[in-house]
């Protein structure tokens, strides 16, 4: 419906609501009772390689520096934006409308108490850059536009510019430096020296919970700790689902002191550069050594597992973000099987390097069939243990569910896990009671 359309029937409304001569319309979304437009306000994205984009502001009119960075998503805008993984970044989106549905609300659904409707709390991202903002919105789930939403939240946004153009120079150059600048700064380009490089700064610790939590403790599935990193919600909603009671700690929480409390470790996607925590790495390698129970890790999880296991990581050019990444598994185990494409959603600066020989007890899990990057390892069956690490998100939201049955997979090895251990405890405690008996 375009504007011309609504901007009668908002007015209309408005002015009878003004007159109170007829009652509050039913039927009538309350995009419609809203203002139009906002105030058109200048705005540019201004990048440390020199070029500038102009258009027009929406959201807040703060500026803000990030490294911009592209999304060839088409839907979801939501979820990517309140992906903590996007934290300090200026997120281009290749698909030329942006805002159509509008914002849902954030709170949690009564399934799942304490854990919010998209992928954190708030919008993570530093700032938005699209081709064409839809300020109208129309989605019954819808209470505010992203305008309104990115205001609400401090997050400026740009619009009006050439996107395609942007992802081609992001493509080739990769990653860059920028300001989302707004109003009167719109018009000064910033020096080389003043542009914020944010993988500069731990990430990781600025969206970690602060405190551990827990999530569906009378569940009747496995207890699962996660060393949360800047976990996306529906990681945590996959995990409930499947009814685990779910523990998420602190990024730099010693699990090793608490792991026997456990049936298996998680290790959740974050932002930034994996080497930046190198502490929690030495911790995880310890747990691998020490500890045979199933751990699982996802993206930055993936990477720490990686580090931890001997392996190396590097900043690729450009990334992968979007929910239409190919990528070939090298092995089977459980759901997933060996030979087979499976799509994915993705969102990552970082991965793990590719090498002839990979370290004695891991081997590829699965490769990227456009640039041949490392997509998962695997533990070996000769190593004992039960580990495995993906750089896709296996709970995609939103996105393609190929891999979803991955959390399933998971879930049930922690039970099994579980379940051995007891029999084992139990088996002890039969043992000793037919040799007190016999002693007797």
């Amino acid at each position: 419906m375009s504007s011309s359309i609504l901007r009668p029937l908002a007015n209309s409304a408005k002015m009878a609501l003004g007159r109170r001569a007829l009652a509050t319309p039913t039927n009538v979304h309350p995009s419609m009772l809203q203002s139009v437009l906002p105030a058109t306000i200048p705005a540019a994205l201004h990048l440390k390689t020199g070029e500038s984009y102009h258009g027009t502001s929406f959201g807040s009119t703060n500026s803000k520096y990030g490294e911009t960075v592209f999304s060839t998503s088409i839907t979801s805008y939501t979820d990517s934006m309140t992906d903590p993984s996007y934290r300090g970044q200026l997120l281009v989106f290749t698909s030329p409308m942006i805002g159509n549905y509008g914002v849902p609300s954030n709170a949690p659904l009564p399934e799942t108490p304490g854990i919010p409707f998209l992928e954190s709390e708030g919008i993570q991202c530093a700032g938005v850059v699209v081709s064409d903002v839809a300020l109208k919105y129309s989605h019954y789930q819808a209470i505010e536009s992203i305008h309104e939403w990115c205001a609400r939240h401090d997050v400026p946004g740009i619009s009006g510019v050439d996107t395609r153009a942007i992802t081609t120079l992001l493509r080739d150059q990769g990653t860059t430096l920028g300001r989302l600048a707004v109003g009167d700064e719109a018009e000064y380009v910033p020096k080389a020296e003043e542009y914020w490089d944010p993988s500069q700064d731990n990430l990781i610790a600025e969206v970690s919970t602060k405190q551990p939590y827990e999530l569906n403790p009378n569940g009747k599935g496995p207890k699962i700790a996660i060393l949360d990193f800047g976990s996306k919600a529906n990681i945590l909603r996959s995990l409930v689902k499947r009814d685990a009671r779910v523990t998420v700690l602190p990024w730099d929480f010693d699990f090793n002191a608490v792991r026997d409390q456990y049936d298996g470790l998680f290790l959740s996607n974050g932002p930034g550069d994996p080497t930046s925590i190198m502490e929690t790495v030495h911790r995880v390698t310890k747990t691998i050594n020490e500890w045979n129970k199933p751990i699982f890790g996802i993206c930055m999880g993936h990477q720490i597992l990686g580090l931890a296991a001997g392996m190396e990581t590097y900043r690729m050019t450009f990334g992968n973000r979007g929910h239409n990444q190919p990528v070939l598994a090298l092995a089977s185990s459980g759901s997933i099987k060996a030979g087979r494409v499976y799509v994915t959603s993705q969102n990552h600066q970082y991965a793990i390097k590719l090498t002839e020989d990979f370290p004695e007890g891991w081997a590829p899990f699965f490769i990227n069939c456009n640039d041949s990057s490392v997509e998962g390892i695997i533990s070996t069956p000769e190593s004992g243990k039960h580990i495995w690490g993906v750089q896709f998100h296996p709970e995609s939201a939103g996105g393609p569910l190929d891999t979803h049955p991955m959390f399933t997979d998971y879930v049930q090895a922690c039970a099994d896990k579980s379940a051995s251990g007891m029999a084992t405890s139990e088996l002890k405690v039969d043992t000793h009671a037919a040799a007190v008996g016999a002693s007797a």
